[in-house]
């Protein structure tokens, strides 16, 4: 039973334009990133606890706008359609530098 689903989901993924996988690459990137550092701080400690939470939420939040990112590139969804691709990209690169200028402010 989870062989089929896995194999269905497969097939279906085939057919996913590259733009879309590749910001699905980048998900992943960013989740395995939090692990890390929360694995980090599980094992060292949270003695600069502003640093790691300062860390944490950038790959949470980079997580966020990418998804963001992906729904409004991806062909399949209709509700985006009046977006073009290009001014997604440019309203994602807006709101990483905001987000990432307010982590290196938080830093301290």
């Amino acid at each position: 039973m989870l062989a089929e689903i896995v194999k269905a989901f497969s097939d279906e993924y085939k057919k996913t334009p590259v733009r879309v996988k590749v910001l699905d690459a980048f998900l992943v990137y960013a989740l395995a990133t939090a692990a890390v550092q929360f694995a980090y701080m599980l094992l060292v400690g949270t003695f600069p606890f502003n640093a790691f939470l300062a860390g944490f939420l950038s790959c949470v939040g980079f997580f966020a706008l990418t998804v963001c990112l992906r729904m409004q590139v991806d062909p399949a969804n209709k509700e985006f359609s009046g977006i073009s691709p290009e001014r997604a990209f440019a309203d994602y690169c807006l709101a990483n530098l905001v987000l990432h200028l307010v982590v290196w402010n938080y830093m301290g």
